[in-house]
């Protein structure tokens, strides 16, 4: 079968990392990039032409897949452009900046008959598939203790000031773990809770730089999600992951040399501890926790690479991406419901 001729819009982490899986995998074949400022590539992608205009890249290129990976507020009118020239779509969570905007993209991919792909890269990842196999066997209800703060400085903290036009950090981070939760519990979320606090003169006054949440669930299963960015941030519990439910947890250990700042700590995960709740007549435990070993995991780019091939298959073999349209949809709602529910100071109803 030919190569997908792809256009990647967006060079920062995320896109230069999706643009060489593009460029390794023969299904693909790069015929351009869009950035709207100069931008150091590796040498792999140098000879590749770099446009600023997106929507003059789009016509003149006329792409099969187009990869958006640059700020959120371009996402939802970037993604239904390239869809009504014909091409297939891969976007970088979230999928919109509002809840209106996400299904307007959606209606656009089922209109067009095009694939609609969005940058849930933890699904792609054999630790995390196995932390949601090993919770969803416990059973629930769920308590679900997610965070993931970032210790940023220099370039980063500049990337996320500039993430901080639109979006906060518990909608740009936070979309990924509600999505995670959502697929252990399966169940229907029906109320949210949030609080945040800007941290930082350098961020526009109606934005926060912190902030965390609380979901329900309608099975009864409550989740909580922490988000910070900022050179402010501690580096202490900056990563946890702990699903508890009647029969036990699961949880992530992290390596305690990890990092916030380390891109590859976002994914990481070391080991996953079983613990098993069951207990003898002397209130003793049946069983020892187990601990499984990540240490063959894949880094960022090996994950960046294995999210691309799911993108060749689902355009190749004609995958029902409903279910997963649906989900991201879903997630970006919990978490812009958390938004609004910090700037309102009321729980919101879903």
């Amino acid at each position: 079968m030919s190569a997908l001729r792809v256009l990647v819009a967006g060079l920062g982490n995320m896109g230069r990392s999706h643009a060489l899986a593009y460029h390794r995998n023969p299904g693909f074949e790069v015929v351009g990039l869009v950035n709207r400022s100069p931008v150091e590539l590796p040498d792999e992608l140098a000879a590749f032409p770099v446009l600023e205009s997106y929507e003059a890249a789009l016509a003149a290129l006329k792409p099969d897949l187009v990869s958006i990976n640059t700020y959120s507020e371009s996402h939802a009118d970037y993604a239904v452009a390239a869809m009504e020239t014909g091409a297939h779509v891969f976007v970088e969570k979230p999928l919109a900046t509002t809840v209106e905007d996400a299904r307007r993209v959606v209606a656009a991919a089922k209109a067009t008959g095009r694939k609609l792909v969005v940058g849930y890269i933890l699904r792609h990842h054999p630790s995390w598939q196995t932390l949601i196999a090993e919770a969803r066997k416990l059973g629930g209800p769920y308590v679900f203790r997610l965070n993931l703060n970032q210790q940023s400085s220099g370039a980063t903290w500049q990337t996320h000031k500039n993430l901080m036009r639109t979006t906060s950090p518990i909608v740009d981070c936070g979309v990924h773990y509600v999505d995670v939760m959502c697929q252990i519990t399966d169940a229907r979320p029906v109320s949210v809770r949030g609080m945040g606090l800007r941290l930082s003169e350098e961020i526009a006054a109606e934005m926060y730089n912190y902030g965390h949440f609380q979901v329900l669930f309608e099975d009864g299963s409550i989740g909580w999600y922490e988000a910070g960015w900022g050179p402010m941030m501690s580096e202490t519990a900056y990563f946890v992951k702990d699903i508890v439910s009647p029969k036990g947890s699961v949880s992530i250990i992290m390596d305690e040399a990890a990092k916030s700042d380390d891109i590859n700590a976002h994914t990481r995960t070391s080991t996953i501890r079983i613990h098993r709740a069951a207990t003898d007549a002397a209130g003793a435990f049946l069983q020892a926790d187990t601990d499984l070993s990540m240490a063959d995991e894949p880094d960022h780019q090996a994950l960046c690479d294995r999210e691309q091939a799911f993108v060749l298959r689902a355009i190749r073999e004609d995958l029902d991406l409903t279910r997963h349209m649906d989900d991201a949809v879903q997630s970006l709602n919990i978490c812009l419901a958390a938004d609004a529910s910090i700037r309102s100071g009321q729980a919101i109803t879903l």
